[in-house]
């Protein structure tokens, strides 16, 4: 392939954006081309009764793509169809990436993992912790520990969401303007100063509750690199692997390849959802590391690629562009929850992108700890996490094994998606 400087040249990247063609025989890559076809045949009957409108799958092995499949429409209503370079809001598989780009600014020594965030955030400095009452009159004791950059990476910052509407602190950041969005007024340094203002859940690292963290550490990246995130992403991580389709909104040129958001409607039918899909059309006020990208799958494919690595290189490089440490994504691969205890001990029993059982949390991904007790076939030290539209992701580095599942279906609790697509891409491996 061609290079220059330890790169890709410019020219061949823009060849390939969005292309998706199948590298190796799935025999060869140790897939069973027939058992494949039952991922494809599951999922084509989503769309068939209406329950998805459309959706794309990509299985690569050993560095090789083996098995893309597509069915249904980017938008239903306009007649049109998934296409390889359809664009999907990505929402909280936004995370890994802004992970990353942390994990590249602690390989340059601008932040440290036990720092406080108050260093990059001085509203941070004084946080409390809530201990009874209600939403209106919350009893609540100073924080015993600061919130720390690892904190933000594993969720287990006190920290919440909205829309969880499982905790009283739920509701205070739903009356302040923070259930599917943020306050018109804000930028990303307003809406962190407010998270700050409202009480955390827990004492930082007590406990693990999905959250806001993520956002934060967004932040985090701005103030430690002197770039807005989206300069970040963009000088950093996306163009220096190729993922040119993948950004903070569809602007005039992309918006046509953009898919619509749909939420379930009577009977079951995918209905259409405007209201809450067209945000991505225009630039965000704020800069959600949490959930802010689009892209494709073919982007998305890249950078999974590079936290697995190939045969040829090893974890963090791609195509002569290393973005981290083999070490350090390794690093981020290990569950991270103290005394390596799961998420259905250490965590809040509520919805999350990932199973409880058996799953613990690294530096910004669920990570397998005990397959058999979270009662699904895959690897030990697997990867993942999705989005709240139904997209999902998984890297499995025993397996050699990356797969991504692109729909635009929210909320992702609606039908068990990511479980039967386990179930089916591991029933396809024949060694």
């Amino acid at each position: 392939m061609a290079r220059h400087g330890g790169k890709i040249a410019a020219d061949r990247i823009l060849d390939r954006v969005s292309e998706l063609n199948i590298e190796v025989d799935p025999a060869e890559a140790g897939l069973d081309k027939e058992r494949l076809e039952r991922i494809d045949a599951h999922f084509a009957r989503y769309v068939a009764d209406g329950r998805l409108a459309g959706w794309l799958l990509t299985v690569r092995r050993h560095g090789q793509l083996a098995h893309v499949a597509r069915a249904g429409s980017r938008d239903l209503e306009a007649g049109l169809p998934v296409t390889d370079d359809t664009l999907w809001r990505i929402y909280s598989m936004t995370k890994p990436v802004t992970s990353v780009a942390a994990m590249m600014l602690y390989e340059e020594g601008r932040l440290g993992l036990n720092d406080p965030v108050s260093d990059f955030i001085p509203s941070f400095a004084d946080l409390r912790v809530y201990t009874g009452g209600s939403d209106q009159k919350q009893v609540t004791v100073p924080a015993t520990e600061p919130v720390r950059v690892w904190h933000l990476l594993t969720h287990t910052s006190g920290l919440t969401y909205g829309f969880h509407r499982t905790h009283p602190v739920d509701a205070v950041y739903r009356a302040g303007g923070f259930e599917w969005g943020t306050p018109p007024d804000l930028d990303l340094a307003g809406v962190c100063d407010r998270y700050a203002s409202f009480p955390l859940l827990f004492q930082p690292g007590t406990e693990w509750n999905y959250s806001v963290s993520t956002d934060v550490l967004g932040r985090v990246v701005e103030v430690a690199s002197g770039q807005t995130l989206e300069e970040f992403f963009k000088a950093r991580i996306l163009v220096p692997l190729g993922m040119t389709d993948t950004a903070f909104w569809a602007g005039p040129e992309t918006a046509p390849r953009l898919a619509a958001l749909y939420q379930p409607g009577p009977g079951g039918q995918a209905r259409r959802l405007d209201a809450f899909g067209q945000a991505a059309l225009k630039a965000p006020r704020v800069l959600s590391g949490g959930g802010g990208l689009i892209s494709t799958a073919a982007d998305y494919d890249r950078f999974l690629q590079m936290l697995l690595g190939r045969p040829d290189s090893p974890a963090g490089e791609l195509d002569g562009t290393r973005l981290l440490s083999p070490r350090t994504v390794a690093y981020m691969a290990r569950n991270h929850l103290p005394g390596n205890q799961d998420l259905e001990t250490f965590g809040r029993p509520l919805y999350a992108e990932s199973p409880f059982r058996g799953v613990g949390f690294g530096l910004g991904f669920a990570v397998v700890i005990d397959p058999a007790a979270g009662k699904a076939v895959c690897s030990p030290g697997e990867l993942s996490w999705g989005g709240a539209a139904s997209t999902t992701f998984w890297i499995d580095a025993e397996a050699g094994l990356t797969v991504s599942f692109f729909t635009q279906l929210l909320p992702s609790s609606t039908y068990p998606i990511r479980p039967q697509l386990r179930q089916l891409v591991y029933q396809a491996l024949t060694d």
